[in-house]
């Protein structure tokens, strides 16, 4: 498994919500670039980034955060927030990101995240993020009537690469995963799945590691921040055996 280090952006800072409220935001670090470097030097993968502002305005706003992040570090960066288009896809890709995650999109026009799957192949994954096992969109403001297992299904034939799926009453919460609803999702398709929200200590990671679900990875955020989490100690037990 891999351990994702989150790095959300709010007008330009690096911050954590609470349970997904924009009013409930904690400021980690006014320079998103530096915070990057500070994960690549302990270890990581990936970095995980949220443009929060682009989830709300539906389209990137962050744009200058992402670029000095991309510009900071080597280790490979997926995007999510704001990416509705396939203009904004090719245009994010162009500038150096390994990866795009499309949230809402995916529930408002499943028919696009095919066909940039198909244009981009390798770097298109989707964003699933759910309240009680429903998806919400627009920022986390709106919940559907979409099952997240429902909508995962949609794409398993479309070259996804990846699901994020994100429990949202746990995010931010220091609460734990939840690790039955994100192990059945992980067990409902064939494309891996990446644990997003209530990440907070080593045993939640073994926790996840120890589900009876083909999990990829982990994301982290306010955990390592705090230093609930040392990054180094959860990279080596995610690649433990």
């Amino acid at each position: 498994m891999i351990l994702y280090p989150a790095i959300d952006l709010k007008d330009g800072a690096c911050v954590r919500l609470f349970k997904g409220d924009m009013d409930k935001a904690t400021v980690f670090s006014d320079s998103p670039a530096d915070q990057a470097r500070e994960f690549a030097r302990a270890g990581c993968e990936w970095l995980h980034l949220v443009d929060l502002n682009g989830a709300f305005a539906g389209a990137p706003v962050n744009a200058d955060a992402v670029s000095a992040i991309l510009a900071a570090v080597d280790v490979p960066v997926q995007l999510g927030g704001g990416i509705r288009d396939l203009k904004t896809i090719e245009a994010w890709l162009d500038k150096g990101l390994a990866r795009v995650i499309l949230g809402t999109i995916a529930v408002r026009d499943p028919g696009l995240v095919r066909a940039a799957a198909k244009a981009f192949p390798g770097h298109v994954a989707v964003g699933i993020d759910a309240r009680d096992g429903l998806v919400a969109v627009e920022g986390w403001a709106e919940t559907t009537d979409n099952l997240a297992t429902d909508l995962a299904r949609q794409f398993e034939d479309a070259g996804v690469v990846a699901i994020i799926y994100t429990d949202i009453d746990r995010d931010g919460a220091m609460q734990g995963p939840n690790v039955p609803a994100t192990a059945a999702l992980a067990n409902a398709v064939s494309i891996p799945v990446i644990a997003s929200g209530g990440v907070s200590s080593l045993q939640d990671l073994a926790d996840l590691k120890a589900a009876d679900a083909p999990l990829n990875g982990a994301i982290s955020g306010r955990a390592l921040y705090e230093g609930a989490i040392d990054l180094g100690e959860a990279i080596g037990l995610l690649k433990s055996t």
